[in-house]
């Protein structure tokens, strides 16, 4: 049988991470309802929410909620940085480290009552440290499985700490609405709720053959172990992402020049390859995702014909894929811009070709890194990437292009 000591995961994740961030440096925003974004709400301030405003919330729908809203543009440099300051102080904590996403991670303390203190005590000096050294809020759950612990957290939000000892994990778990499961979306707590399903004591006392007839195999197993705490998983460290990438709300559909949808997938493009340089990963496909006016949305890939991270390799096969839907965006409008690098490797791992009779293109990206590193993401731009832009013609792409 475990002992106590078992409840050592941790579950840390920044409480409205974009916004918060927003507000940490903007003052004057502090206390007020706000939201990242103008078209679509890209994350809301724990003011905006108290009125109903949730993400991906188009913003007409969020202004209409609250007339006070404040709408803040994203700055996706600001939200790296603090992520990066963040997870510097996991790291320090422990080593045992899983990262989920940009704002939130696994933290295995195992082990480490002797030397920092009982998971609890870790997890109090954790948030001690990010909230002044970083200047955010962080809540945290610890529980003796990454879903639980994961749970924990969720349910004490905002700016709490919450945790499930051993031994009284189903007393936790079982009273919580069925969407606090992992996986239960709106269309899963749909037809639960139409079963008169909806609390997590009543998924655990079916048979898990009545939950696979109901959701399907996959579904029915996955929702079976976790309304019993049945969770093996390690926290795993050194996984890698898949894919870097980033988009752009636009706001409403209206007409808009070649030249301003160059600019804005110029930014994304520069955007993802410094992360990319600065992670040493280069990639071999590129993503584009487009929403359109009337909320369709679709995606187009193409491959290159080596793994890179040079900004003009990416941006130009970028290019390509956009220009075959001029036609469509001027007709329809469009809303929303986002672009991946996917099929990521490591860069100090992969042979990359030499600039022989060509400009250094490589060298040339680590200078405006260097300098925008020392200055600001502002203090220097790529006049030539602009001059191009998006041709009347197709841009020749490297290879293949494949829609998806």
């Amino acid at each position: 049988m475990r002992s106590r000591d078992s409840a050592s995961i941790i579950h840390a994740d920044l409480d409205s991470f974009y916004a918060s961030v927003e507000q940490r440096d903007h003052p004057h925003l502090r206390g007020k309802p706000i939201v990242v974004g103008g078209g679509v709400v890209l994350a809301a301030s724990y003011e905006a929410k108290a009125y109903g405003i949730f993400t991906p919330m188009g913003g007409r729908a969020a202004r209409a909620l609250c007339p006070q809203l404040i709408e803040v543009p994203p700055r996706f440099d600001a939200y790296l940085e603090a992520s990066k300051a963040v997870f510097e102080i996991f790291r320090e904590t422990t080593p045992l480290v899983e990262g989920i996403s940009i704002d939130e991670a696994f933290l295995d303390v195992s082990g480490l009552r002797r030397i920092a203190g009982s998971p609890r005590e870790i997890a109090v000096e954790l948030r001690r440290r990010v909230r002044t050294e970083v200047g955010l809020a962080i809540s945290v759950g610890i529980a003796g499985t990454k879903f639980l612990a994961k749970v924990a957290s969720a349910v004490g939000k905002p700016d709490g700490l919450l945790e499930v000892p051993i031994g009284t994990e189903l007393d936790f778990l079982h009273p919580l609405p069925v969407e606090r499961l992992w996986g239960v979306g709106p269309k899963t707590a749909e037809k639960l709720h139409a079963r008169g399903i909806t609390r997590v004591s009543e998924v655990a006392a079916l048979e898990r053959e009545a939950l696979v007839g109901m959701l399907g195999r996959g579904s029915g197993h996955h929702l079976h172990a976790l309304a019993h705490n049945q969770d093996p998983r390690p926290v795993v460290t050194g996984r890698r992402m898949r894919s870097m990438g980033s988009q752009q709300a636009l706001g409403r559909a209206r007409p808009r020049s070649a030249a301003d949808l160059d600019a804005t997938l110029i930014g994304l493009v520069d955007r993802v390859a410094r992360r990319l340089r600065g992670s040493q990963r280069v990639g071999r496909t590129v993503i584009l995702r487009l929403r359109f006016g009337d909320f369709t949305r679709i995606s187009r890939s193409h491959t290159v014909p080596e793994a890179t991270d040079e900004t003009i390799v990416l941006l130009e096969a970028l290019r390509g894929l956009l220009h075959a839907e001029l036609p469509r965006i001027a007709t329809e409008g469009i809303t929303l811009i986002g672009i991946s690098v996917s099929n990521l490797e490591d860069a100090r791992a992969v042979q990359l070709a030499l600039p022989f009779g060509g400009i250094d293109r490589r060298s040339l990206d680590a200078a405006v890194d260097q300098v925008r590193d020392r200055f600001g993401s502002s203090a220097i731009g790529r006049t030539a990437l602009v001059r191009r832009g998006l041709s009347r013609e197709a841009p020749r792409l490297p290879d293949r292009a494949e829609a998806s």
